[in-house]
C-alpha cells in the first residue's frame, strides 16, 4: 500500500469500520487514536534539513523503501512521517507500506534481536537487493527502552519517558540516522 492508503487506515479503524483483532480491544483503539494524532502532528511540523535534502539529491539510481508497520505502534507514529518526508522529496524513492501482521510477512526477514519489532524500514536497490535497514527506533531511545526493561517502571511510566524523548528530540535522531544510512549506500 502507499502512504495515503496507510494513513487512511487510521480513520477506518477509528470509525469502527475495521474492528478485526486487535482493534476490537479498547486499548488498541486508544493507542491508534493517539498515534494518529502524533503522526498528523509530525506530518505538519517536521521539515527535512538541508543536509537531508543534499543527501537525497545525491541518489542517482532508484531505490525501493518498504516500511513495515502497524497502526497501533507508538514508535511508528513518530518515525514514519519523517521517513515518508524523505521518500516524498526524492523521485528516485518508491515508498511502500506493509503491515507487519499481514502477508507477505516481510518482517520475518528483518527481526530485531529475534523479535518482530516495528517500525522497520528496508531500503532495496532497483533489483530488490537489500541495501540497508533501519528500526525500530533511534539508537538512543532503543538503548533507553532496553534499559527500562530491567526497571520497576510501569508501562505508563515507560511510555511517558519514550514520548518525552521523542518530543525533545524533534525527529532529528531519526533524520540523522537515515542520512547516515543513505550516505553508506549511495554510490
Amino acid at each position: 500500500m502507499n502512504w495515503k492508503t496507510y494513513t487512511a487506515g487510521f480513520e477506518t479503524i477509528l470509525s469502527g469500520e475495521n474492528n478485526a483483532a486487535p482493534y476490537n480491544k479498547e486499548s488498541y483503539l486508544t493507542y491508534t487514536k493517539l498515534n494518529y494524532a502524533r503522526l498528523s502532528r509530525w506530518e505538519k511540523k517536521f521539515e527535512l534539513s538541508e543536509e537531508a535534502k543534499s543527501v537525497l539529491d545525491a541518489i542517482k539510481v532508484p531505490q525501493k523503501w518498504i516500511l513495515i508497520v502497524e497502526h497501533w505502534c507508538g514508535d511508528a507514529a513518530h518515525s514514519t512521517p519523517i521517513l515518508n518526508k524523505f521518500a516524498e522529496y526524492s523521485d528516485l524513492i518508491e515508498f511502500e507500506v506493509q503491515l507487519r501482521d499481514q502477508a507477505p510477512f516481510l518482517i520475518d526477514k528483518y527481526l530485531t534481536n529475534g523479535g518482530k519489532s516495528i517500525p522497520k524500514l528496508a531500503v532495496l536497490d532497483k533489483d530488490g537487493n537489500d541495501l540497508c535497514n533501519w528500526g525500530p527506533r533511534p539508537t538512543e531511545i532503543q538503548g533507553m527502552v532496553m534499559d527500562m526493561k530491567t526497571t520497576d517502571l510501569t508501562a505508563d511510566e515507560k511510555n511517558r519517558v519514550v514520548q518525552g524523548w521523542y518530543n525533545k528530540d524533534k525527529g532529528r535522531s531519526i533524520e540523522n540516522e537515515i542520512i547516515d544510512l543513505l550516505k553508506s549506500v549511495i554510490r
